[in-house]
């Protein structure tokens, strides 16, 4: 009977040992603040959104004309503050508030539930939110370069906050949410490349397409204002940038130093492949060509800044350079469109050119998953899914709400407004 109850004895206390094992793996597997994940999330944060206000704003209002610069910076801020309220009610619930294919949910509603103590990862779930909301605003922001000088505030700001809510929020859950159909089924998105400029570019091209041209294109200048303006804007997003790759990882650590050294490279080998091309074929390299350029490969890196290796890097900026150079140039004069500052052309087919070279590049020793190069070919037919069903998507809805807005708000400005400017017109203000 005493040896029995020694042996249950020792049973229990082993069970006990166990579950106080069991129960302290748990805790070790619980997430937990970390200080310098945090302090990287931050700065991250703060970069992105200096890439909309200045960087964007003042890219935008040195290309067009002296009487709509104030229009255009109008826009971008205008933006900043629109989508910062739509995401706080509603966007951040759509696109991460829950766990479907389709649809994030709404249970974050209003940042329902989130709290000081609340975290994503080894961050706090307010910064986060924060970090993607800089994300949600400089993509409608981006749109809005196709049809600078002649769409009508009060339709821009009905269509930017509709097409947050329907488009964009969406687009971010399918790639980047909870059991996203698109993440479920291995696209691959590092940083944006689908969600923010191939759904950027669609849309800019539906819109200018629908709009139509400007009063007096093709037959009167249409030279930027002021391209130091324009300089100045495109290095802030350059600076920017860096947060935007590299803070993509949430985390201070190697996946995220590798992001920011192929966002350089790819940057410089944009620019150089960009300016050289003007140079062979209108002779002289220009200063808009060169920053055109640049952000072109900052914007081709963005999906494939976490999975591919310097010398990828250096053939997507080169491919970039070379394809947005081609779109901006000759694409757009042999289909005829009017997209004012070229975002279809350094956007849509940026961000179209660097997902599908992600799925040609992917390195398993920086993100985990191979590309074309080291015999995964499905990975390239998994980026082609991802872009036709954003493409798609995007092309329909964003038709669908152009033609609402437009008619019950109206979305193009008067004939002599336009003449004269919107920075008046709109405004009641000018830069003398």
């Amino acid at each position: 009977m005493g040896e029995w109850a020694g042996r249950a004895g020792r049973s229990v206390a082993l069970a006990f040992a166990g579950m106080l094992a069991g129960g302290a793996a748990l805790a070790a597997d619980a997430p937990k603040l970390d200080s310098g994940d945090t302090a990287w999330m931050l700065t991250a944060t703060a970069l992105v959104l200096m890439m909309t206000v200045p960087g964007l704003a003042l890219f935008y209002a040195g290309m067009v004309r002296k009487k709509n610069v104030l229009a255009t910076m109008m826009q971008s801020f205008a933006a900043c503050c629109l989508v910062t309220v739509l995401w706080m009610v509603a966007g951040y619930s759509i696109a991460f508030g829950g766990e479907g294919s389709y649809f994030g949910g709404f249970d974050k509603l209003l940042l329902r539930g989130i709290e000081v103590a609340s975290l994503s990862g080894t961050i706090p779930e307010t910064v986060f939110m924060m970090f993607q909301m800089t994300f949600a605003i400089i993509t409608p922001a981006l749109i809005v370069g196709a049809v600078a000088e002649r769409i009508k505030f009060s339709a821009l700001l009905w269509f930017m906050g509709l097409w947050l809510l329907l488009v964009y929020a969406p687009v971010a859950h399918w790639v980047w949410g909870t059991g996203g159909f698109l993440k479920e089924a291995g696209v691959l998105d590092f940083a944006g490349g689908t969600v923010v400029h191939i759904n950027s570019g669609v849309a800019a091209l539906v819109l200018c397409l629908v709009l139509g041209k400007r009063v007096g294109y093709g037959r009167e200048n249409f030279a930027p204002h002021n391209l130091v303006l324009t300089v100045i804007g495109a290095s802030l997003l350059w600076v920017g940038w860096f947060g935007f790759n590299a803070g993509s990882t949430a985390a201070a650590n190697g996946v995220a130093g590798m992001a920011m050294t192929v966002t350089q490279i790819a940057t410089g080998a944009a620019g150089l492949a960009w300016m050289f091309a003007e140079w062979v074929t209108r002779k002289k390299p220009s200063v808009l060509g060169i920053a055109s350029g640049a952000v072109a490969g900052l914007v081709a890196i963005t999906p494939a800044s976490g999975y591919v290796t310097p010398m990828g890097a250096l053939l997507i900026g080169l491919i970039a350079g070379i394809v947005c150079f081609w779109g901006a140039m000759w694409l757009k004069k042999q289909l005829g469109y009017d997209d004012s500052l070229d975002v279809f052309a350094v956007h849509g087919l940026g961000g179209i050119a660097g997902a599908l070279l992600t799925g040609v590049f992917a390195a398993e020793a920086i993100g985990g998953t191979g590309g074309l190069l080291e015999g995964n070919p499905a990975q390239l037919g998994k980026q082609v899914y991802g872009v036709v069903v954003v493409l798609v998507y995007n092309a329909i809805v964003s038709f669908v709400l152009i033609k609402a807005v437009g008619a019950t708000v109206g979305f193009r400005v008067q004939e002599d407004e336009e003449r004269e400017g919107l920075d008046i017109r709109l405004h009641g203000e000018s830069v003398t």
